[in-house]
């Protein structure tokens, strides 16, 4: 059995008493009794090294850029899965858990040291970053320490340590995009690459019924998904999983119970130094004392109200400023006019009343309704989302996401009406193009863009609704489309 390295200097040793509890975590979970754990993480822990130092030294001699390798932890958590290898082809293998020794001998294991780009997206991901920023983000997310604990670890400013944290996170997610576009894939997989990055950017986009089926069905592209997911917490055992392999859930959960013993019972530790506190916790104690001051203020004003006297004069009423119940106009179509230069959205006369109708403009019909002339808004910049109704149908046009060159939107359907097959039409007023369309088939001509159903959503009942999502360009402007239609009828707006 080797023994452990030697340390070379002092920082050296510290750091190998650091890394020392992660390896013989791991070893544990390999191997079927603490004898072989503690042989397994000393091999383990002196291969690392030893690759470790080869990779330094490598470097300091070398002319070209560093090679591209694990931070410290990660390395000799993979030496401990190739150590296990090596047991279970010289004849070892009892000493190894059961589950570790079928998963050497299947085609998971070969993923992560066969062909580079065949490797988990994780894994390369985490490999591609500058190793101070791969340690940073092992440390917070998968080793589950205090920040300000990491933070004096890597020698960052305690202050900046989220932000840096943050930035990190966001240079991972790039890495592991283009590890994934890097990737041999066959053409299916291709086709969700823009729509799979488009989803995980966005907090609050739902996973299209079709790509989630994907999903389901291709390792590949979940775990691309995993690591460009950066919300929802998911990112630690994406990590752990991409990196370690077999045991990375289990791994995990050990670091996170080791991380609360540590600091007591799951509560922060103070900080002996009294250099500075935990910025969040500041951060949420502040909000939740701002929050209990604005409890009591509303009620103390919904008190006040209650005790009130009504009804017993109309000064309040007739001092205040004038109510205008005129309805606000909706966008108007492409075809309709536009509000001359100068024109005022509304003027009164010396009474202090609405006066009558702007010259040029139509006056309201009898029943309510304005005319076409009255309708004088410009068209909306830059809107998010557009409701157009008629008495057969009512449509919904969400903007989910947007970035510089793209965006994603959703389209959705009411129908007053049975329907056993539907055609959804739109006009866009910038020039979008649509590029990739769910739960819909696409055609596009010009500004006119038709979704048909397809064959598992084509039936809809009466009151019932449809809806589909898709993946466009913009250039200069993306405002919202106009002119939608259903089978022909048209839904315009209220």
């Amino acid at each position: 059995m080797p023994d452990l390295p030697t340390p070379q200097d002092a920082a050296e040793a510290a750091l190998f008493s650091e890394c020392w509890d992660a390896v013989l975590s791991y070893a544990d979970l390999c191997t079927s009794g603490s004898t072989a754990a503690n042989q397994l993480a000393r091999e383990a822990f002196a291969l690392g090294i030893r690759e470790a130092r080869a990779a330094e030294e490598s470097t300091r001699h070398g002319a070209g850029r560093r090679a591209s390798r694990l931070p410290r932890i990660p390395l000799l958590l993979t030496a401990v899965r190739t150590t296990a290898a090596a047991w279970e082809a010289a004849g070892q293998g009892h000493k190894l858990d059961p589950d570790l020794r079928l998963w050497l001998n299947s085609g998971k294991a070969a993923r992560y040291t066969g062909p580079p780009l065949r490797r988990p997206i994780a894994l390369r991901g985490l490999r591609d970053m500058q190793e101070p920023d791969a340690a940073l983000l092992w440390l917070a997310e998968v080793e589950a320490l205090p920040l300000r604990a990491v933070a004096r670890r890597q020698g960052l400013d305690p202050a900046a340590a989220m932000e840096e944290l943050n930035q990190v996170r966001g240079l991972f997610r790039d890495r592991c995009h283009r590890n994934h576009l890097d990737t041999p894939m066959d053409a299916e997989c291709r086709s969700y690459v823009r729509l799979l990055d488009a989803v995980t950017r966005s907090p609050v986009a739902e996973t299209p019924e079709d790509l989630s089926r994907h999903l389901a069905t291709c390792v590949e592209c979940a775990e691309a998904a995993a690591c460009l997911r950066l919300h929802g917490g998911g990112l630690p055992a994406a990590l752990a999983q991409g990196v370690i392999g077999w045991g990375g859930l289990a791994y995990l959960e050990r670091r996170r119970r080791a991380a609360e013993v540590r600091m007591g019972a799951g509560r922060p530790a103070p900080d002996p130094d009294g250099e500075w506190g935990d910025p969040a916790a500041n951060k949420a104690r502040t909000l939740r004392n701002g929050l209990l001051v604005a409890a009591v203020l509303v009620s103390a004003l919904a008190l006040a109200v209650s005790l009130m006297p009504f009804g017993e004069s109309d000064d309040s009423a007739q001092g205040g400023l004038p109510t205008d119940s005129t309805p606000v106009a909706g966008p108007g179509s492409p075809a309709g006019p536009s509000a001359g230069p100068g024109t005022s959205p509304s003027s009164t006369d010396t009474g202090g009343t609405p006066s009558g109708t702007p010259s040029g403009s139509a006056k309201p019909s009898g029943d309510g309704t304005p005319s076409a002339t009255t309708r004088t808004d410009p068209e909306p910049q830059g809107t998010s989302s557009s409701t157009e109704r008629t008495a057969a149908c009512e449509v919904v046009y969400d903007l989910v996401n947007q970035w510089p060159d793209g965006f994603q939107a959703t389209v959705t359907v009411t129908t007053a009406e049975a329907l056993d097959s539907w055609r959804v039409a739109w006009s866009f007023r910038d020039g979008q193009r649509v590029d990739q369309m769910w739960d819909a088939a696409v055609a596009q001509d010009g500004p006119r863009v038709t979704a048909s159903a397809a064959d598992y959503n084509k039936d809809v009942p009466a009151a019932g609704s449809l809806s589909f999502g898709f993946l466009a360009s913009w250039q200069n402007k993306n405002t919202a489309p106009y002119a939608f239609s259903l089978n022909g009828e048209a839904c315009t707006l209220s």
